[in-house]
């Protein structure tokens, strides 16, 4: 795999025609995964001398958020240096020359800012269910199974099965076992087809990692924010609302607050990621297990525009529906209101309406005419660009896991531009492995608890 993708690298520096495997927006592991191994095995079966290239939808900066992605390819021994990410090819540029195929992987709809490269997309592999007013017109194939992996790895054994080594044969594995929870029939994503190809693997590789073991270690890497600088992990599991040109960022970190608090340059930090992506507002939930296993939810509110910042904290003070029970934590900054969060079942989606309805408050108490309070120096431009680019399900009123499928989809889907794709097999989120281990705490320690009678 190395030395193919130096070569794919190798092709980037020469003018010719270029056949490109595109993963979502998102950069999963099942997505990054795929385009790998897709790529890999078109390359192979393809006329000598045509090659395929696997694209990273992301930026090259954007990888370390990605723990789980990060931790694999270490232990498959992929160099990061030798993948290719989107901010390392112009497919615009090679698309107006007359120099692009494309191939999507795990999606299908380009969202609005690749909308002109639909014209080039000659085919697609997939595993959500066909959005007819957005799919390209060219061959399209999609089954609904819990990982596009799955897929990629029956098209190699039914076409090309001498290519299989056991590096991708581990990718394609611990990608399967992941986004399937570990093949669990009582979570039910994992479909017949998703089970036989990893039986089909572990019988051609019977020396691959046991299924716990790399079902563990990839779920673990995915919460690990050790190393992460803090605009990273507020990047990480982020979400954002608006309303009237105003913006408040909403970002999920897996540590204590006390200790995020006590992260070195903190308020810097956190005003500069606000000023750099125009955010006028910052809601930090933290989310952790304390010692005795029990789920710990606790808020951090920034904002340096006092009046924006009271009618947060008051509106989510006063929240009935849902009660949040908030205990007030000492601050280090009076642009920093902290609480101890008492009803752990209110995640974070269902915290996003109360914030909404805060928005509410206070531009019904407030008249802004920029509609922008505490952005300084920030165009309408520089905002609109901001909501253009949706990459965290950024939409006006609720974000994109407003509705509730059995199991949230990633932080961020795959598909952001209208394309409502959640009514299929949903992706796990670091955040709903916590929400499922929550409730399984809470039976428990009820379940322990003698009845009265």
């Amino acid at each position: 795999m190395e030395d193919y993708l130096q070569d794919c690298r190798a092709a980037l520096q020469e003018s010719r025609p270029l056949h490109v495997v595109l993963g979502n927006e998102a950069c999963d592991l099942d997505s990054m995964v795929s385009a790998l191994a897709l790529a890999f095995y078109l390359t192979k079966t393809a006329e000598a001398g045509e090659i395929f290239i696997p694209v990273l939808n992301i930026n090259r900066s954007e990888l370390p958020l990605r723990g789980d992605n990060v931790f694999f390819l270490q232990k498959v021994r992929i160099p990061e240096a030798v993948l290719i990410f989107r901010d390392e090819i112009d497919l615009h540029a090679l698309h107006q020359a007359g120099q692009l195929t494309l191939v999507l992987v795990d999606h299908h709809v380009l969202p609005r800012t690749d909308a002109a490269l639909e014209e080039a997309v000659a085919e697609v592999l997939d595993h959500r269910p066909v959005e007819q007013k957005y799919c390209p017109p060219c061959h399209v194939s999609v089954e609904l199974v819990g990982s596009c992996a799955t897929l990629v790895a029956e098209r190699i054994l039914q076409g090309a099965p001498e290519i299989l080594d056991r590096q991708i044969a581990s990718l394609l594995h611990g990608t399967i076992i992941l986004d399937c929870v570990n093949m669990d029939a009582k979570i039910g994503k994992a479909t017949l087809k998703d089970s036989k190809y990893v039986e089909k693997l572990e019988a051609l590789f019977p020396d691959l990692p046991r299924r716990e073991d790399i079902f563990d270690s990839l779920q673990k890497a995915k919460f690990d924010v050790s190393g992460l600088t803090t605009e990273q992990m507020l990047r990480k599991d982020q979400k954002a609302i608006y309303r009237q040109g105003t913006k408040v960022a909403i970002s999920a970190i897996y540590m204590d607050l006390e200790a995020f608090l006590q992260r070195l340059d903190l308020l810097e930090d956190l005003s500069a990621f606000c000023h750099e992506h125009s955010y006028d507002a910052l809601v930090a939930m933290t989310i952790f297990f304390n010692t005795h296993n029990e789920p710990v939810r606790q808020l951090a509110i920034f904002c340096p525009h006092s009046a924006l910042r009271m009618t947060i904290c008051g509106v989510l003070e006063q929240s009935t529906s849902p009660p949040l029970k908030l205990t007030p934590i000492p601050s280090i900054s009076p642009d920093l209101q902290a609480y101890l969060q008492g009803n752990t079942q209110v995640s974070r989606k269902k915290l996003l309406p109360v914030l909404q309805e805060a928005l509410s408050a206070y531009f019904g108490s407030t008249k802004m005419p920029s509609g922008q309070p505490g952005v300084v120096g920030v165009s309408r431009e520089q905002v609109d660009k901001e909501l253009d680019r949706a990459g965290n399900s950024l939409i006006s009123g609720l974000s994109q896991d407003e509705e509730d499928p059995p199991l949230p989809p990633t932080p961020m889907n795959s598909l952001v531009d209208e394309c409502p794709l959640d009514q299929g097999l949903p992706k796990l989120s670091a955040e709903a492995v916590f929400e499922k281990c929550s409730q399984i705490s809470l039976s428990q320690a009820a379940g322990a608890c003698p009845s009265n009678k």
